[in-house]
């Protein structure tokens, strides 16, 4: 069902991702009320508040949730609609987030009137989330999952630090990172077939940290996953893969490749003598620990883009 029958929109507001943006999310709200639409708005004061929202929210009145957050509050909205079936509202996006992925990857203006009119008049992809699961909890995305170096990276960065820093948060927890690089090995296993990588990002799109590509032939529509992995060790190759991402030549690079699969699972082969847990991050969020099982959840969301 691509319509949208109800004239309402659910506005889930995170104040804490972009707060010099705040301007675009209510010229976007006004828009959609030129428009004819009721706005109700709602903003966040707790992890989990957006995931409650979207998992509990009248189906009968919205027909759309709009989310003005990053992705990580993004990812509490799927995984609140996950598992609501059809009836479920279309999402929506207000980009206020470091990266902002999963605004690129669905070719989204970042104007307020291009976001608005995505809203009013927007094509409802329909997208199965992937899920990772270990022994103590599971959890959805709409882009990735990965371990190793950028899973430690974002393990490191706090909210408040990346609230004060942007990007460069990043950045600086790269260069940590790097200085206490060891060559921790990750056994792969896809669909049955096993593989080493020094890390590994399992995911639904294309992109990755923004605009840069990771998976060329990844699709949100398409019911599969992509694993990206990066079968060689040391710091001067991961800093050979950062400057190929930036550059857009990662896809080329040698010692990368992907491999499709609808079953994955990655654990610690080897941990270098780390002695600490490995994290996961999903959706640019640190969620889990090693091991975990990957695949494709049961439920699927409607992602608005542009008609």
């Amino acid at each position: 069902m691509n319509a949208i029958d109800a004239k309402a929109l659910l506005l889930i507001v995170n104040p804490t991702a972009g707060r010099r943006r705040r301007g675009l999310v209510d010229a976007v709200a006004a828009r959609v009320r030129a428009e004819g639409w009721t706005v109700d708005v709602v903003e966040t004061t707790a992890a989990g508040d957006a995931r409650r929202l979207a998992a509990t929210c009248d189906a009968r009145r919205y027909g759309v949730i709009a989310v003005a957050g990053g992705d990580g509050t993004i990812n509490e909205v799927v995984n609140g609609l996950a598992g609501r079936g059809e009836d479920a509202p279309a999402v929506g996006i207000v980009p206020l987030g470091t990266a902002n992925v999963l605004a690129h990857e669905l070719g989204l203006g970042f104007s307020a009137a291009a976001v608005a009119r995505t809203m009013t008049a927007g094509r409802a992809l329909v997208m199965q989330p992937g899920e990772a699961a270990n022994g103590t909890g599971a959890r959805c995305f709409s882009l990735m999952a990965g371990a190793g170096f950028d899973a430690k990276v974002v393990a490191g960065v706090s909210a408040p630090l990346k609230r004060r820093l942007g990007r460069a948060a990043y950045v600086w927890r790269s260069l940590v990172e790097a200085r206490r690089y060891r060559p921790v090995r990750y056994q792969v296993e896809i669909d049955g077939v096993r593989h080493e990588a020094s890390s590994v990002i399992v995911t639904r799109s294309r992109h990755y940290a923004g605009p840069y590509v990771v998976a060329p032939n990844a699709a949100l529509g398409e019911p599969l996953l992509h694993v990206c992995l990066f079968e060689r060790w040391g710091r001067s190759h991961t800093f050979r893969y950062g400057m190929a991402l930036l550059l857009g030549r990662l896809p080329r690079t040698a010692g990368y490749r992907v491999v499709t699969g609808r079953s994955v699972k990655v654990s610690v082969l080897n941990d270098a003598g780390e002695g600490r847990d490995q994290p996961v991050q999903i959706d640019g969020d640190n969620a889990l620990i090693l091991p975990v099982s990957i695949g494709l959840a049961a439920g699927a969301v409607r992602l608005l883009r542009p008609a």
